[in-house]
């Protein structure tokens, strides 16, 4: 049996950095899935927390014996061995299977730890990777007991905290990154809850994304925002252009441009209010006034109407290609 309480127990978290090179050839030479797990291994290092259960004889008589190898199928190539997790749940409180859980992640761990470190900078062998893989794959097996086990920890957080301004979803990941660093760091001979532990690293990875998220808005305050939408620069921009299309009307019928008749420039003058005068309020006239201006009929004032802004569209496209 395992010892319930190492409060006593003076731990502390080992970390070693491979410098062995992993070859292209040996990578190809294994399953994508160890290939993965492999690459991932020598990028992050090794580490474990100590105890002082892994130093006796049968620590792994006590830690692994439920562990059996089988075989499974990720794909048409793919053969991998895989250690299952289940672990002796019989007469087991949730906290002793909590603390056995955590002791054997760090033994197989500190196993993989050991390898490297007998291993030195000699040539890699697939006798060896066979073995760091043996266990590496048994601490992440582990490991995924322990965060499914505790990753509704996350979203109860996330949801109860008061940070505003912040997406629920950029919270629950960064509470998830939390909780795997957690379950990395946590030692459980001091006797505290993996729970405990794990929800004040949560919480500091919920400030971390607020701090972040606030110097992020400082530097770029024009981030969509819904209140920041809402000004009127289209309109601004679209009376700017309507000014400067009036402006350059106004200097074609000047102008004398598009061929115009001083009959067709009056009508366009009257019928838009084009005319030059001082007087800001002055409107458009109608087909009606406009033959009284000019002594025809209304419907004949549409024709010249129309006629003239044949003209002007014409004049205006070749305008805009001569540019």
């Amino acid at each position: 049996m395992l010892p319930s309480q190492e409060v006593s127990v003076k731990t502390e978290c080992r970390k070693l950095s491979i410098q062995a090179k992993l070859s292209t050839g040996l990578l190809k030479s294994l399953p994508a899935n160890d290939a993965k797990i492999l690459r991932n291994l020598f990028a992050d290092g090794v580490e474990y927390v100590t105890n002082s259960l892994f130093d006796e004889p049968d620590a792994e008589q006590k830690l692994l014996k439920p562990l059996a190898l089988q075989t499974v199928h990720e794909g048409d190539n793919d053969d991998s061995g895989v250690y299952s997790c289940d672990y002796p749940a019989e007469n087991m409180t949730k906290d002793e299977r909590e603390r056995f859980l955590f002791l054997r992640l760090n033994y197989c761990r500190k196993r993989v730890y050991d390898c490297f470190e007998a291993h030195g900078n000699t040539r890699l062998s697939q006798s060896f990777l066979a073995e760091v893989l043996r266990w590496e794959r048994a601490a992440l097996d582990t490991r995924s007991e322990i965060v499914r086990e505790n990753v509704p920890l996350v979203l109860a957080m996330a949801k109860r905290t008061r940070i505003v301004g912040v997406d629920l979803t950029d919270l629950i990941s960064e509470g998830n990154l939390a909780l795997l660093r957690a379950v990395a760091k946590f030692d459980c001979s001091r006797g505290y809850k993996f729970s405990t532990y794990a929800c004040r690293a949560i919480l500091k990875s919920f400030s971390r994304v607020a701090t972040r998220t606030s110097r992020h808005r400082g530097h770029f305050p024009t981030e969509f925002d819904p209140d920041l939408e809402r000004g009127d620069f289209l309109e601004q921009r679209r009376a700017a252009q309507e000014n400067d299309c009036i402006s350059e009307l106004r200097a074609m019928l000047d102008g004398g441009g598009a061929a115009l008749t001083d009959v067709e420039r009056t009508v366009i003058r009257a019928r838009f209010a084009m005319e030059h005068s001082d007087d800001a309020t002055e409107r458009a006239k109608t087909l009606e006034q406009v033959g009284d201006l000019i002594g025809v009929t209304k419907e004949r004032v549409r024709q010249i109407q129309n006629k003239a802004l044949a003209k002007l569209r014409v004049a205006l496209e070749d305008s805009v290609l001569a540019q």
